[in-house]
């Protein structure tokens, strides 16, 4: 067996059921569950339409590369969201099965560990696990840059020592960030892009929370490569998903584009690699990206949802707006998993302890002390919710 298998950390939910283990909640209140963060309003029509209407796709082999309506519409979409025109649906697009089977899949393929000096990924902490486990696994060692309340809960490049730099060959970004909403600036992005010329390492854009936004879209990682004059997009590969988007997390569809270089050799992994997306989701992933009124309607929904429930939980929590995506990350007294354990006793509420999706880096870990909040549950089980949160906060102040 492959030994760095070994060096895998439990995934956050495993570690959250063994921290229920043999606890009793309220069974007087119903259950709201706000800790995965799987969303949970209807697919739309017209997606579910697209793909019944194209079953007859599941008798041929899909071609790794997609379908050239599907790459087509992923430039269409790029276009509009981001005002990238010009792409190579050829060398520039590549479809993938979800943006976490293509992260995991990237790293196999961006890492070289034949040489003398192991390689380094480098990760924002906290961070989305996949990350993590894709870099043991090529055989590279993590490096966690600490994302904190006074850095706008961005990394902190200048933080990285130099002899770290000149090992690393790839480095995760997550904007809008999962679990704390903050969203790259194009100062953020110029000070990556020259790091990333300068040691010559690849950069994974994770934009999967990109369409569930308050204000302003989010700055995309190819838009602000375009618009710092980067229209070779060097180095640079962003990694989307409908799952959040248009409220598909079962059709497991999504893109990458950027780097023609690195996607060349990308696809040549996925070829071996068996991941072909079924020309039924194919098809219906083509009119998820078409259509931008069922997004519109999903943003809105959220939008609620926060406005409602973001100065309940405000009145017991230091928490405020995220810039995007569906989260609330709230800080709580006291240890994170023990506060996570009693409001899931008293209140049968579950959330997230931060700590969970964190390494101890540099001193700190910087998840403890916080929860996360995955407001994906129907309007009213949240507005629920945030009230119990606050009586159970309340009652330990």
């Amino acid at each position: 067996m492959n030994p760095n298998l070994s060096l895998l950390h439990p995934y956050p939910f495993q570690k959250l059921r063994e921290l229920f283990l043999g606890v009793v909640p309220n069974p007087d209140l119903k259950p709201v569950n706000l800790s995965i963060g799987e969303p949970k309003h209807a697919t739309p029509t017209l997606v579910t339409e697209a793909l019944t209407a194209n079953l007859g796709g599941l008798a041929q082999y899909p071609a790794t590369q997609g379908s050239e309506a599907l790459r087509q519409a992923a430039a269409r979409w790029l276009s509009r969201r981001y005002g990238l025109r010009g792409l190579d649906i050829q060398r520039e697009i590549l479809p993938v099965n979800g943006s976490r089977e293509a992260l995991f899949a990237f790293v196999q393929a961006v890492v070289d560990a034949s040489g003398a000096d192991k390689p380094v990924v480098i990760s924002p902490n906290p961070f989305y696990q996949i990350y993590e486990g894709a870099a043991l696994l090529a055989g590279a060692e993590p490096y966690y840059l600490n994302c904190l309340a006074d850095q706008r809960f961005q990394p902190d490049w200048a933080s990285v020592p130099a002899e770290v730099w000149a090992r690393t060959q790839l480095v995760f970004v997550c904007s809008p960030g999962n679990p704390t909403g903050s969203v790259m600036s194009l100062n953020d992005w110029q000070d990556l892009f020259e790091l990333s010329d300068r040691y010559g390492f690849v950069i994974a854009s994770d934009e999967c929370y990109s369409e569930i936004y308050f204000d302003a879209p989010p700055l995309g990682g190819l838009e602000a490569a375009a618009t710092l004059g980067r229209d070779d997009f060097a180095n640079l590969v962003m990694f989307t998903s409908l799952s959040k988007r248009s409220n598909v997390p079962g059709m497991r569809s999504g893109f990458v584009a950027g780097d023609a270089r690195v996607l060349e050799k990308f696809l040549l992994y996925r070829t071996y690699h068996g991941s072909a997306m079924s020309p039924a989701i194919q098809a219906a992933s083509v009119a998820a990206w078409d259509d931008e009124a069922h997004v519109e309607h999903n943003r809105q929904l959220y939008a609620e949802k926060f406005a409602a429930v973001t100065p309940v939980v405000a009145q017991a929590l230091d928490v405020s707006l995220p810039e995007a995506s569906f989260y609330l990350w709230a800080k709580v007294p006291g240890d994170d998993a023990e506060f996570a354990r009693e409001l899931y006793r008293e209140q049968h509420v579950t959330v997230l302890p931060g700590s969970y999706l964190a390494r101890d880096a540099h001193g700190v870990n910087p998840g403890a002390g916080y929860i996360r909040i995955a407001l994906v549950a129907p309007l009213a089980e949240c507005q629920e919710a945030a009230e119990r949160l606050v009586t159970f906060a309340r009652s330990r102040a």
